[in-house]
């Protein structure tokens, strides 16, 4: 299910492959190293681990005893250090993960590491919240091969994805404060999703569909000319959606490039992705028939130089558009948005006798237009919307954030110390620098075991809906400040080759943390900060048992994990209702067994529990509004509390060299839950579809 990446520091060294890097001796620092499993993770590099070509022709990479160590890289850092050199710890879910998941969408995913927050108000990751360590949608990061693609609009938006499942090679995740390297929004992690790149010509595909109306499919082609490679995949879908109005059409396309040379490496991506969705209740229990559209548009292009200085550029705009219906097909309560993100990163980092220094230095730009967000114009400066109708933006805002990077990492035989600082500024707020500092420390007393701390103090700017946003049922607040983490981390892990265990303690101190909020029951929501503290445990382990005990058993694999947080609010104005920073899982449970059924059969059986704190309102019923003449929700006004839950989900697989088939179920016991205000979550839903995977 997942697997914990760290440095391994171990005595006997097996090189399979070298690479004639400036950096390759100095990565090993003298020391003679065995790999055995190695899972790498990355996440300041867009370099990808040479991945196999068919994992469908050739089981996963720790089935294998050793393994190509490769100069790719890990990190929290902005330096790339490699697997045995990192002082972070990072979750890895492997292609291997992704491909025996009963999921159905990338957002499903994150429901499988246990200190990651996945709060759905769809099936299929429509529309998704994603959180860690008890934060809330906006406090993270998104990267897609290590290039931000988190939206200024609202964090609602930030999981709309151009990519297929069948695209990624893994994803990690990154717990904790990291604005030393990421800037603003990795206030509480970081999650990098870095998609697969063939190294031969090779086509790949698959359908699906079952229950509701749903079908979907998808297409990937890689084609490598010389020193170029290409890589393009399409997908799309759509369903009737369960409960009522969750209805949902989307397509995507998402295409990834890179050139080699002696002297450096170039890398470029574009992706698209349109979802025109039945919203339910998702934003208010009070309007139950909403429905929203969102298009998105990201590009990016980055180089890396070869030598003894590694100049590392990159440059990338995103633009998103949003037209949300308060009521379905009426101008009531709609309103549009344009958001474009515009950044240019220059930094770069070297090798001398005191360890690996890195330098850099960033400009994003970020401007929205609106109906309902920003600062309103004079009607000779309205822009028609996207898609016309004879409506215009009315408002507008935008921000520019410049920051500047500096870090070093002392590499040593035991020990790992990484330290920097990020000076940042923002036209938004008073045009002065400030300083975020962190530092991470690693200490190997042996080969199986790590023992690691850490310390980053982290910012976000309050998103435009934060500030801005005006409805029936919401109000923003112009006043806000931008939010100030202090997050402190420590950890061990034991490993050996099948088997990995960790457990990590943290302690988030939040300054001006930013929720929304009813003051009374009979309020409307405010947007407002408040000082609040997330502490907790997690520990998590997996086996290998066909690595472990070094024979095909009927039980292959088994992952647990569990995270335990508690928060407190170091004030004591009373609040009614909060809508997300105060509804935090407590417990959360996941496991994952994958066994043998027979010859090529498996099945992969996923478990989720979970209790979250907080309350939503309770709506009963429907009505007619005698004044608007829309559907209306009813209530009673009374809070209701969040009840503990579990899903249980499973897939069975028949694996060829070049195909396989399956069949998947989620909430296979059709088990009735709320996790989000009155959203009912989907039942019983499955689904049956067939892969295939060839080298041209």
């Amino acid at each position: 299910m997942f697997n914990k990446q760290t440095r391994r520091v171990i005595g006997v060294v097996t090189w399979k492959q070298y690479s004639n890097k400036g950096y390759s001796a100095f990565a090993s620092l003298g020391r003679l190293i065995r790999i055995g499993v190695l899972s790498v993770s990355t996440l300041a590099s867009v370099t990808p681990v040479e991945a196999e070509t068919s994992r469908m022709a050739s089981k996963a990479l720790d089935d294998d005893d050793t393994q190509t160590l490769r100069e790719v890289s890990v990190s929290g850092t902005m330096a790339p250090l490699t697997q045995l050199q990192s002082a972070r710890i990072v979750t890895v879910l492997t292609r291997q993960d992704i491909e025996q998941a009963g999921v159905q969408s990338v957002n499903d995913l994150f429901k499988l590491a246990s200190g990651v927050d996945v709060r759905q108000r769809g099936g299929f990751g429509i529309q998704t919240d994603i959180s860690i360590d008890g934060g809330t949608f906006d406090q993270i990061t998104l990267l897609l091969n290590g290039t931000s693609i988190s939206n200024p609009h609202t964090g609602h938006l930030a999981a709309d994805l151009p990519v297929n499942l069948s695209d990624i090679e893994r994803i990690e995740i990154l717990e904790g404060a990291d604005s030393r390297v990421y800037g603003g929004s990795a206030f509480g992690g970081c999650i990098n999703i870095v998609t697969r790149q063939e190294t031969q010509n090779h086509i790949a595909g698959g359908a699906e569909g079952g229950m509701f109306g749903t079908v979907q499919g998808d297409t990937r082609v890689s084609l490598k000319y010389g020193h170029v490679g290409n890589r393009l995949s399409i997908g799309g879908g759509r369903t009737k959606g369960d409960p009522d109005n969750s209805d949902w059409r989307k397509v995507q396309l998402y295409y990834q490039g890179d050139y080699t040379h002696e002297s450096f490496d170039l890398k470029w991506q574009f992706g698209f992705s349109k979802k025109n969705y039945g919203a339910n209740t998702f934003y208010s229990a009070a309007y139950p028939d909403q429905y929203e559209r969102n298009e998105r548009y990201l590009t990016s292009v980055g180089a890396e130089t070869k030598g003894r200085f590694h100049f590392t550029p990159q440059i990338w705009w995103n633009r998103t558009y949003d037209n949300f219906e308060l009521v379905r097909g009426e101008r009531f309560g709609e309103n549009f948005h344009q958001v474009d993100v515009y950044g240019v990163k220059l930094g770069g980092y070297f090798n001398w006798c005191g360890g690996r220094t890195a330098l850099g230095t960033e400009i994003r730009h970020e401007v929205i237009l609106s109906t309902n967000l920003g600062k309103p114009t004079e009607e000779k400066e309205y822009v028609e919307v996207h898609g016309g109708r004879d409506i215009f933006y009315t408002h507008k805002d935008n921000r520019t954030n410049v920051s500047y990077n500096l870090e070093h990492n002392i590499l040593l035989d035991h020990w790992t110390l990484s330290a920097g600082v990020i000076a940042n500024m923002n036209t938004s707020v008073d045009h002065r620098f400030r300083l975020y500092p962190g530092v991470d420390i690693a200490y190997r007393p042996t080969k199986n075991w790590k023992l690691y701390a850490s310390y980053s103090k982290g910012f976000r700017l309050p998103s435009f809906t934060d500030l801005y946003y005006k409805s029936p049922t919401l109000s923003g607040n112009v006043g806000l400040r931008p939010e100030i983490n202090h997050s402190t981390q420590v950890g061990v892990r034991y490993s050996l080759p099948g088997f990995q265990a960790t457990l990590r303690g943290f302690y988030h101190r939040g300054q001006d943390m930013i929720d929304w909020v009813m003051y009374t029951a009979d309020d409307i929501y405010h947007s407002t900060s408040f000082n609040l503290d997330n502490m907790g445990v997690q520990a998590e382990a997996k086996i290998n048992f066909k690595q472990l005990l070094k024979k095909d058993l009927y039980i292959r694999s088994l992952s647990v994990g569990y995270t335990y947080i508690h928060q407190h609010r170091r004030d004591d104005k009373v609040i009614y209702k909060s809508n997300y920073a105060l509804e935090y899982l407590r417990h959360k449970f996941v496991a994952s067994l994958n066994h043998k059924i027979i010859s090529r059969l498996e099945a992969t059986w996923s478990l989720r529990w979970q209790d979250r704190m907080g309350q939503y309102i309770d709506y009963t019923g429907t009505y007619i509004d005698s004044v608007t003449g829309f559907l209306r929700g009813s209530t009673n006004g009374e809070l209701v509390n969040y009840k503990p839950y579990a899903t249980l989900d499973l897939k069975i697989q028949w694996t060829e060299p070049h195909w396989n088939a399956y069949i998947q179920g989620t909430n296979i016991t059709n088990h009735c839950y709320y996790d989000l205000g009155n959203i009912r979550q989907p039942g019983i839903w499955v689904l049956a579809g067939a892969r295939f995977d060839i080298n041209l």
